[in-house]
């Protein structure tokens, strides 16, 4: 047998079973013995065979391809910041237990959605969606699997994933008020007004006003920053903030990554933290408990968030039955160097 002409049916052939048999050794399903299962492995091996996915297609109508899409991430969001990466990382680990493979699309206003269809994809995981938006309408009138994520939308018969934000927000501003701070500059990634918004930001705005409001500290609207869920913008929030701060003053960055960067950018301005200025970040990427100081953050658990996204998806491709079409996971306070209680 020439290795470069291999199918199932040969691999069947040569190891005596079936093609069914092998199918299921492949996808590792169904009932085979252990003897069976390492003869047909070897055999693979051997042969280096790998499957058509396309004739697979093509007899089970799957493409076994979904795409990530986040609406208007601009060219480098991706690359620099980490949570990306780990809402990818865990969505990637689910989608492959099922023999599925993951691409990424950045889409724009000028952007055709109908690439979905064009590449047979299977589903849909879109972060960060506007039900307000063109894109939305158009992602459901693709009628294929999607599963919406950091998007906080009102339709009740969409599959959604979110982690608690609105309690993130109130948890990180009560914690910062605890420490006897008095003004709390909020620093958030929404451009234009955070009140008229949606998504994640809104959410943890919302819970930072109840904080607020809980400890009789009055909503100023001079004190949210909109500035910084990248690096740079936290970088150039340091800017902004710098003309605010006093000894009665926290720092709650909306996303770690804007975090590290109104840091490094507090510093070059003289500012210490968390000397001078305590500073709270969300999201808890890896890099939050490495940096100088670590950072205290709102954790939600990402790589999860993937997962039961994911889950949630190919659950509707292959039609199992879902008990719950909104997932809202849990977020906790980790408590690091970067802040620190306020004896002013």
């Amino acid at each position: 047998m020439k290795p470069k002409n291999v199918t199932i049916k040969d691999i069947a052939r040569e190891a005596n079973v079936s093609i069914a048999t092998v199918s299921n050794v492949i996808n590792n399903k169904g009932r085979v013995s252990e003897e069976t299962r390492k003869l047909v492995q070897g055999l693979i091996a051997k042969y280096n065979y790998t499957p058509d996915l396309s004739a697979r297609s093509l007899k089970n109508k799957h493409s076994h391809l979904i795409s990530v899409v986040v609406p208007y991430l601009a060219k480098g969001e991706f690359e620099d910041n980490p949570y990306f990466w780990q809402v990818i990382s865990g969505i990637e680990a689910g989608a492959s237990s099922e023999n599925f493979h993951v691409m990424l699309t950045g889409i724009s206003d000028s952007t055709d959605i109908g690439f979905a269809k064009e590449r047979h994809l299977d589903g849909l995981v879109v972060i960060g969606a506007n039900e307000n938006s063109h894109h939305f309408q158009s992602i459901l009138k693709l009628n294929v699997p999607c599963v919406f994520m950091d998007s906080y939308v009102t339709k009740t018969d969409v599959y959604q994933v979110n982690s608690n934000d609105k309690f993130g927000g109130y948890l990180g501003t009560k914690y910062l008020v605890s420490l006897g701070y008095e003004q709390i500059i909020l620093v958030s990634g929404i451009k234009g007004k955070i009140a008229e918004g949606s998504g994640v930001d809104y959410q943890r705005w919302l819970g930072y006003k109840q904080a607020l409001a809980e400890a009789n500290i009055p909503y100023r609207s001079e004190l949210v920053i909109e500035e910084g869920n990248t690096m740079l913008g936290g970088y150039y929030a340091a800017q902004k903030v710098i003309g605010l701060i006093d000894r009665k003053t926290a720092i709650f960055v909306l996303s770690d990554i804007g975090a590290m960067g109104l840091i490094r950018g507090l510093r070059e301005l003289g500012i210490s933290v968390p000397e001078d200025v305590s500073v709270m970040g969300y999201d808890d990427i890896f890099y939050a408990d490495f940096m100088v100081p670590s950072l205290t953050t709102i954790r939600q658990d990402i790589f999860r968030k993937g997962e039961e996204a994911v889950g949630l998806l190919l659950a509707q491709i292959e039609r199992r039955e879902i008990g719950e079409r909104n997932v809202l996971l849990p977020v906790e306070l980790k408590i690091r160097e970067s802040t620190a209680k306020n004896f002013a």
